[in-house]
């Protein structure tokens, strides 16, 4: 299993230069991925409920920084280690705008980047941005049709419920080809057979392992009935632990508990089937140390087997 960790964009941590910092130290230790998360504004009311816990938003949602900069960052200050996000709002952005900087990236990473993508919890963000909450199914099938068009072809040409796009020439192409992988989010039925039929594969939340394996098995299913290959699709997994000096108890493990039992629940995963797993402690470390150095024990213990 791939091992990831996030590149440091909100909260305390929401500064270029550590973003810099970070993303070298973090490809030095070994780690094989950095992913980006996507938020826009912290509503002083809520329209929704975070997801787990007790559904308080995170304060420091209220500074972040813009997810395509940060791995812009990252790709800059590295070489080898790969660039993803999770999750990218991606209805926020007209497809083909979000194409062209996709592409980009791309490119400047020299064929680095995956493409995380989900829809969302918060309405209010959605207000924000000008875009129908309703219809936000449709809405992402449509953004990848055409977003795959301009990837892809060699004339673009998209004409659709929401976006018309006459034949024209983008010529600015992916350095991945056919284009980068695209993985979704979402937990629904519908958004699991989403990702059978047309991702690259399922990027998913640290759970009780029976509930991950039903979910993974949804999308495994929807792929074949898509007549596609199952065993192509990737599992990647979202961690966000509180790192404690004791143990925690065994039903608080992997959203609290030490960098040992953190190791052990992630071994758990690979032993699932996860293909990847990325760990983010940006709203439970408390010093851009103690993210680092949570970061270089986590590493070389699982290393060590």
């Amino acid at each position: 299993m791939r091992l990831g960790y996030t590149v440091p964009q909100y909260g305390a941590f929401a500064d270029p230069e550590f973003i810099r910092r970070a993303s070298t130290d973090l490809e030095a230790m070994g780690y094989d991925s950095l992913w980006a998360g996507d938020r826009i504004l912290l509503p002083l009311t809520p329209s929704d409920p975070y997801p787990g816990g007790d559904g308080t938003v995170p304060p420091a949602f209220g500074t972040f920084f813009d997810p395509l900069t940060a791995l812009t960052l990252a790709a800059v200050s590295t070489r080898e280690i790969r660039l993803g996000t999770s999750t990218l709002n991606a209805l926020w952005q007209p497809p083909v705008l979000l194409a062209r900087t996709l592409t980009s990236l791309d490119l400047l990473s020299h064929g680095r980047l995956d493409v995380g993508i989900g829809l969302g919890w918060l309405r209010d963000e959605y207000a924000a941005t000008g875009v129908p909450w309703r219809g936000r199914g449709d809405r992402l099938e449509e953004t990848l049709d055409l977003m795959e068009a301009v990837w892809t072809g060699e004339v673009v040409e998209h004409k659709g419920a929401l976006w018309t796009v006459p034949p024209s020439h983008i010529d600015l192409k992916p350095c991945q080809r056919p284009r980068p992988p695209i993985l979704l989010a979402g937990y629904t039925p519908p958004a699991l057979e989403r990702v059978g039929r047309r991702a690259d594969g399922w990027l998913s939340a640290a759970m009780p392992m029976p509930y991950l394996t039903a979910l993974w098995g949804l999308a495994l299913e929807a792929a074949s009935r898509a007549g596609r290959d199952p065993s192509a699709l990737r599992m990647v997994v979202r961690v966000n632990p509180a790192i404690t000096d004791s143990p925690a108890p065994a039903d608080q493990v992997p959203h609290a508990g030490t960098v040992r039992q953190l190791a052990d629940y992630l071994l758990t995963l690979a032993e699932a089937g996860a293909h990847e797993a990325f760990v983010d402690l940006q709203t439970t470390t408390s010093s851009r140390e103690q993210f680092l150095d949570v970061a270089h024990a986590l590493v070389t213990m699982l290393r060590a087997g």
